[in-house]
């Protein structure tokens, strides 16, 4: 029996805890896992790109356990009433090859991102940032704004969408939060409004395209630049000028996959960036001064969902009660006798038990 973890799993899992300190908890795991970067395998994701989205794969192995995950972005399927990404994983044991957790993705990755953004905010953006623009108000929009009140301190929000209604949804969702009380949230006309006096600017928009949303003129000295919407071939959100402002420095998360997925597939190859696991390792901050301009270049990399997974499987363990399992791989008396130990008796009935 594989541990299993679906949407009603994942929704119980974050209210036992709360979602401000499970992002927290998630943020402590991925920056754990990049302390061990030499570790893992590394590899770009495996995309299938259409007209109207992408599906990808997302593979990676520490040695001991290992996981994928598979995940779409498709930014047409609002109109038709679906979900622009919804996503599966498994953590599996590399000395059996078994598979030790069947989990939902979809809620999950929106956990990971937010917590991977507030978490390269942490080493990039100055300390006493307290203001933070909001581009992009959609469905990964209330995670990073919970992420960054939580890792962050940030205590005045400054929203902007193109679509007044996911504004709408996002300030009603955020004021029904008891741990956001202290948040002043402010809606603004204009993507240059919002960036206003913004010590962080995120960026989270859906488009599958190279948008320009942020303008070199929106960007002042001092800020962080936290760009998650691009993040696969032709869909950026920065105007190239602002990467190649002589006071800014670009973090990416793996370096051979930014450079085709990031904002930097904007730039020639031998443009310099610094890979997020170097910061880490280095233990100090990524910004040399409190002028210079951070710009995190996020795609999302395998192995936070091996972290999100990992740690998935790690709360399953320490909350057994209600725990559910699911039979993906048969149990035989005889390993050798696959057709007679599945096919030849009985049909098996398809089981999905809960573990007390």
């Amino acid at each position: 029996m594989v541990d299993y973890i679906g949407i009603a799993d994942i929704q119980r899992l974050v209210q036992q805890i709360g979602p401000g300190t499970f992002i927290e908890r998630l943020a402590t795991e991925i920056e754990s896992d990049y302390r061990r970067w030499a570790q893992f395998e590394k590899s770009a994701r495996l995309a299938s790109h259409s007209d109207v989205g992408v599906i990808e794969l997302m593979p990676t192995s520490d040695g001991q356990l290992y996981s994928f995950k598979y995940v779409n972005g498709h930014p047409k399927n609002t109109s038709e009433g679906l979900l622009t990404v919804t996503a599966f994983g498994v953590l599996a044991d590399v000395d059996t090859g078994y598979p030790v957790l069947l989990s939902e993705l979809t809620v999950t990755t929106a956990l990971r991102t937010a917590a991977m953004s507030a978490l390269a905010a942490k080493w990039m953006a100055r300390p006493d940032s307290r203001v933070m623009a909001l581009i992009g108000n959609g469905a990964q929009s209330d995670f990073q704004a919970i992420a960054f009140h939580r890792i962050m301190g940030i205590r005045e929000l400054r929203l902007y969408d193109v679509d007044p209604q996911a504004t709408a949804k996002l300030e009603r969702n955020l004021r029904a939060l008891p741990e956001l009380a202290d948040l002043a949230i402010i809606r603004c006309a204009s993507t240059g409004e919002a960036a206003m006096g913004a010590d962080i600017i995120t960026t989270v928009t859906a488009d599958k395209r190279n948008a320009v949303i942020l303008e070199p003129a929106m960007i002042r000295p001092g800020v962080h630049i936290n760009g998650v919407g691009g993040d696969c071939p032709g869909k950026t959100e920065l105007h190239r000028d602002i990467l190649l402002r002589p006071d800014a420095r670009v973090i990416v998360e793996y370096e051979p996959q930014s450079r085709v997925e990031g904002e930097i597939q904007q730039l020639p190859a031998d443009f310099p960036v610094t890979e997020f696991a170097d910061i880490v390792a280095s233990g100090h901050s990524a910004r040399t001064s409190g002028a210079q301009v951070t710009i995190f270049d996020s795609v999302g990399f395998a192995l936070e969902d091996f972290s999100a997974l990992r740690f998935l499987h790690l709360l399953l363990n320490e909350q057994r009660e209600g725990a559910r399992q699911i039979d993906l791989v048969p149990r035989l008396d005889d390993p050798k006798d696959l057709f007679g130990g599945v096919l030849g008796g009985t049909p098996a009935r398809a089981k999905l038990r809960r573990v007390a």
